[in-house]
């Protein structure tokens, strides 16, 4: 044998969805699947938060051309969600906590052909495995490949937590434009050849260990979207066993003021998130479907990617260290902190960072996401904290820590003091408060805490791209509205600089199956572009004009054709400096804009709208009608703006023009309340931030007409309430 020999075995596995035992299930029927497989492509994503959480089988008979030539035999799991055990004719020879991070069994001496591989794979509820409360379906399977890897007696390591046996690391000299890269190898045999960039050194193993030092002089960095340069570092034992991977050269800050910094000068993150899954295939995702999400990024123009919430597939790293992405990578320590969970953030952490440390696009280990959301932030929590960022820099000292707060945590926290730079996810002006609370929140907390670094981690609005208005509002799923929002958060980024990073949630919409929401079975749809990649929403080329250098024009609402108003308003996204707009082919109006262009258009009848600016144009045809497309409307009738006249309210009484916290000092106004929040359809997640106190001094401050709206009551409902209401008197003076 003269080299690693990988097999992949996706095909000819049987599925049992229920047995009892190994034995069980090999002997029961079942159904031909080949990987990558989730049991809840369609449960998980009908919106009933009833999908099938347990365990379910694989069986897979193992025939003469799976097994690769080798000393040794090793198989190889690159995603088994949540946890499993491997079983090889009965016996149990390996078991994994984690759904998202690759895992070994040696199969040495004991796979043959003929051999029966069963693999117990379960999603069910448990008290110590991450994640069990969070804002998507824990979709469960074998979702990813298996391989067989067959390697001499002497190999590089595969017993080490599914790294790849080799690591490195590099010191850049930017102003004298050299590197000084660390090459580090795992073995049982030696000597190593280990060679990188054009340089070949061959060195002792000692303790099972190598390492070789390389000079490179005029270095090609790794240089974000603009040079996205890799080299290749290799290593060979006499064996023949050989390991190689990518690298690049780049030096990555974050300073206080300033910003990220990329190769020393300021490079502000600015990207979106992204969720793995797709429209009725779950996480069970092939390669060309990373390529197809990767273009879609590359035609949005982002710089950076946050890799929401978990360890992503490493062929998609892979994709963003070619494409020059800047990558945020963290681990599904998410929502709900549970004391049993401790060793299972370690462990994945461990694997996330050993498996793809080499990747030089990723540029912060994430260690939780709004971990305080349905937690207090009590001793354990925080212990949990300093262990996983001592961890991290323990792994890897050559990349921050981060986390990502959730927007009802206190900016006195002391959890904030534990990562080297810190981000929140902020809603205000979608789930409360109004979208100016946004810029306020971080000029307050940068006055307050000028020398922490901070960013900011998520924001967003649910669009369905059927919903449509003429005056969009916080609540109405339209398009219109998440357009709207999304020109003040972009405006925040702009007006401040010192954000080291800002992300869209999210790129496209997400399963998850606790909601039914926004016209939408099971779905969260704040993406941008729709769950199964074919709408591109109107927002995402508000983007793609502050972005991309691509020149283009955007005419907004090509999917809102029938328009009740007199005049409507015509919106253009471009990365141009000028626009025209012509109505049926004739001149209408220029405007000298910078990214949004607004045009009032006079409507009779239909119309055929067309955007040009130099080479590049859009076109989109609408048509006035005498009431508005009940079909537009989140609850298929259209709310009309002012929604309650003055004289229809009584002061003296209660109203929903007044505040949840003046509501709930009312016994009987605070049952009405109950009633109408019982009927939630925002997932368990909501549930279990409902009673964060935090969030509730938030919604106390906030009317409840705004919150009724937000929660896609219907127009008629919330008057009858509001009528109710208007019996209650308030108490005098």
């Amino acid at each position: 044998m003269n080299k690693r020999n990988i097999v992949k075995i996706d095909d000819s596995w049987k599925f049992v969805k229920s047995a009892e035992s190994e034995e069980d299930a090999v002997s029961k029927e079942g159904t031909p699947v080949t990987l990558p497989h989730t049991w809840n492509a369609i449960d998980g994503q009908d919106g009933g938060n009833d999908y099938y959480r347990g365990a379910c089988w694989y069986v897979r008979t193992m025939k003469e051309s799976d097994l690769p030539e080798g000393d040794e035999i090793w198989i190889e799991f690159r995603g088994a969600a949540m946890a499993a055990k491997v079983y090889l004719d009965g016996k149990c020879i390996a078991e994994h906590e984690g759904g998202f991070s690759a895992f070994r069994a040696d199969l040495t001496g004991l796979v043959h052909q003929g051999s029966l591989l069963a693999v117990r794979v379960s999603n069910e509820e448990s008290d110590h495995i991450y994640p069990q409360k969070a804002d998507f379906t824990f979709y469960g399977g074998l979702y990813r490949d298996v391989v067989l890897i067959g390697v001499p007696k002497e190999h590089f390591c595969l017993n080490d937590h599914g790294a790849p046996g080799i690591r490195v690391t590099s010191d850049v000299d930017l102003a004298n434009q050299c590197a000084t890269v660390h090459v580090t190898t795992w073995q049982n045999g030696g000597p190593v050849v280990i060679s990188a960039a054009g340089q070949k050194k061959t060195v002792p193993s000692e303790n099972g260990e190598a390492r070789a030092d390389f000079e490179i002089k005029d270095v090609h960095l790794w240089d974000g979207l603009a040079d996205p340069y890799l080299y290749t570092a290799e290593a060979d034992l006499p064996s023949g066993d050989h390991v190689a991977t990518r690298f690049g050269c780049r030096v990555f800050a974050i300073d206080p003021q300033k910003g990220f910094f990329l190769n020393g000068r300021p490079y502000p993150l600015r990207g979106v998130s992204r969720h793995q899954d797709r429209k009725g295939k779950g996480n069970a995702i092939s390669l060309d479907d990373m390529k197809e999400d990767m273009a879609i990024i590359r035609d949005l123009g982002a710089n950076a990617l946050r890799l929401a919430h978990y360890q992503h597939a490493q062929e998609f790293y892979d994709l963003c260290d070619e494409n020059g992405l800047v990558v945020w990578a963290e681990i599904p320590y998410i929502t709900l902190h549970m004391p049993k969970g401790r060793e299972n953030t370690l462990s994945q952490m461990t694997e996330l960072i050993l498996q793809s440390a080499n990747h030089p696009s990723i540029a912060v280990w994430g260690l939780s996401n709004e971990i305080t959301a349905a937690s207090m932030v009590t001793e354990d929590l925080l212990e949990n904290h300093r262990q996983l960022n001592d961890l991290c820099h323990r792994l890897d000292p050559t990349r921050p820590t981060t986390m990502a707060n959730v927007f009802m945590l206190e900016t006195d926290s002391q959890i904030l003091e534990i990562p080297d730079v810190s981000t929140y996810n902020l809603y205000f002006g979608w789930y409360v408060g109004e979208l100016s609370q946004n810029e306020a929140f971080f000029d307050t907390y940068h006055a307050q805490y000028p020398n922490r670094a901070i960013g900011l981690s998520e924001f967003g609005a649910d669009a369905n791209p059927s919903f449509h208005s003429a005056d969009p509002d916080r609540g109405d799923c339209s398009e219109e509205y998440q357009c709207l929002y999304h020109e003040h958060m972009l405006q925040v980024m702009e007006e401040c600089p010192y954000l080291w990073c800002a992300f869209v949630w999210n790129l496209f919409d997400f399963g998850a199956d606790g909601r039914d929401e926004g016209g939408k079975h099971g779905e969260n749809q704040k993406g941008l572009v729709t769950f199964d990649r074919k709408i591109k929403k109107d927002a995402f080329y508000l983007y793609k004009a502050a972005w991309s250098k691509e020149p283009f024009v955007h005419l907004c609402g090509r999917r809102y054709v029938d328009r009740a108003e007199e005049k409507t308003s015509i919106r253009v996204y471009s990365n141009q400096k000028h626009v025209s707009l012509f109505v049926d082919k004739k001149p209408f109006a220029e405007q000298d804009g910078d990214k949004v262009f607004v045009f009032s258009v006079p409507i009779s009848g239909e119309h055929e709208i067309t955007a040009v600016s130099g080479a590049v144009q859009d076109t989109i045809r609408i048509r006035k009608v005498d009431t508005p497309n009940p079909a537009y409307s989140l609850n298929s009738q259209p709310a009309a703006k002012n929604w309650f006249d003055e004289d229809e309210i009584n002061p003296a009484y209660y109203s929903v023009m007044d505040t949840m916290g003046e509501l709930r000092q009312c016994s009987q106004a605070a049952a009405l309340l109950d009633q109408v929040s019982s009927g939630s359809n925002q997932g368990d997640v909501a549930d279990a931030v409902k009673d964060n106190p935090n969030l509730q001094r938030m919604l106390a401050r906030m009317k409840m007409l705004t919150l009724l709206k937000q929660a896609g009551i219907a127009p008629e409902k919330i008057k009858q309430l509001n009528r109710i209401l208007q019996t209650i008197k308030k108490p005098e003076g």
